[in-house]
């Protein structure tokens, strides 16, 4: 396949994971038929995980601009299902009005959501009519009820005091974005890698949270927040590693390494490497197109799976398929959506070398094949 034909593949499987999400939710009915098989005690907190995590994903795809054709017709379906969600879930008065304020799992998802807003500000934030608006602003806030963890989760706190300010809230609170920017300074480890907190975890976490959120967070607000504004590039820099070692963790079949907690959130493992391409801070070694076929090759895998959907339509947990012992405690069927963030890079024109550039095999493939390769090596700061 072609560059044009991987971003068809990208599309189709970006919607067939989350058109049944929004779907429900524009009929205020994802309360009532996302499934409830998976920890059902937690699933109070369910509805917002789905729909959080979902438009986390796909909130690029939103913003792109310069689509055409079919995949057009799909993305003025999402957007208007998007808007729609933004209505259903943040109104007291509907029946899909979701939980933000207590129970602690809310202002992960909180995040999740705030982070889909900084991601498409235009087709997002600027297409809410004020009563939305002003509804998302109340459901942002009442997270706050919920204090964080000293570890990935103050990232969350970060991302919601982020999507306030750039709604136009006066009240965000600039102390916990400071916080969690300056205190993951003191969590790096080394060589692109952060700690969860103080202790270090081998886990994608790097990657579902911490580098995505903390990127987006200081781009916003270095140019305007003095305490932060040195921060960028170091950040910056650090993430374009990881992004580097992602990429070098795919494997010449599109497989990758189990390690650590939440594997069930499947190609989200990739996000930072997506986002990386989205963003054009990849290193200079690892070029664009080679990062479209290697992510292509993970979702090709991933998706072959005849059992990683129910038979209406809704994620099961696992990497290959149904694999039940491989979710923790604290997932439902909500919280395997951020499988979405792998599809950022859709956020960029067809035309843009991720896309328009000739297919190229990524590091695995190169090295298993025999090529010759420069070795690796770690950043030192």
């Amino acid at each position: 396949m072609n560059g044009a034909e991987q971003r068809k593949q990208w599309v189709g499987a970006l919607t067939k994971i989350a058109e049944p999400v929004l779907d429900a939710l524009s009929r205020e009915e994802l309360k009532e038929t996302l499934p409830q098989d998976l920890n059902p005690e937690r699933f109070a907190f369910a509805p917002l995980e789905a729909f959080g995590r979902t438009m986390c994903g796909i909130a690029p795809w939103l913003e792109a601009d310069d689509v055409h054709g079919e995949e057009k017709e799909l993305q003025d379906k999402f957007r208007r299902l998007a808007l729609i969600g933004l209505d259903k879930a943040t109104d007291p008065n509907s029946k899909d009005f979701m939980v933000f304020d207590h129970g602690g799992q809310p202002l992960v998802d909180a995040a999740f959501l705030s982070h889909a807003l900084i991601r498409a500000p235009r087709q997002l934030m600027d297409a809410m009519d004020e009563r939305v608006k002003k509804n998302v602003i109340a459901a942002l806030r009442s997270s706050r009820k919920i204090v964080p963890g000293p570890n990935n989760w103050i990232f969350f706190s970060a991302m919601v005091e982020t999507a306030l300010y750039r709604l136009g809230a006066e009240d965000y609170d600039k102390v916990r974005i400071v916080y969690a920017t300056r205190t993951f300074m003191d969590w790096y480890k080394g060589d692109g890698l952060y700690g969860d907190g103080a202790s270090f975890h081998w886990d994608y976490y790097n990657s579902f949270v911490i580098q995505p959120m903390y990127v987006d967070v200081v781009k916003t607000f270095a140019p305007v927040m003095e305490e932060i504004a040195d921060l960028l590039p170091v950040v910056t820099r650090r993430a374009a590693r990881y992004a580097s070692i992602l990429e070098r963790l795919i494997g010449q079949d599109g497989t990758y390494p189990i390690i650590g907690r939440s594997i069930c959130y499947r190609f989200g493992a990739f996000q930072l490497l997506s986002q990386a391409a989205l963003e054009h801070f990849l290193e200079d070694s690892v070029k664009p197109q080679q990062v479209r076929c290697a992510l292509t090759a993970v979702i090709t895998r991933i998706m072959s799976s005849n059992s990683m959907f129910d038979e209406d339509g809704w994620l099961r947990p696992g990497v290959y398929g149904y694999q039940l012992d491989l979710a923790e405690m604290y997932i439902n069927r909500g919280s395997l959506y951020l499988c979405c963030s792998v599809f950022l890079a859709l956020g960029l024109s067809e035309n843009d070398p991720f896309w328009a550039e000739d297919n190229a095999d990524w590091t695995a493939k190169k090295i298993w094949n025999g090529e010759k390769m420069m070795r690796d090596h770690a950043i030192a700061d």
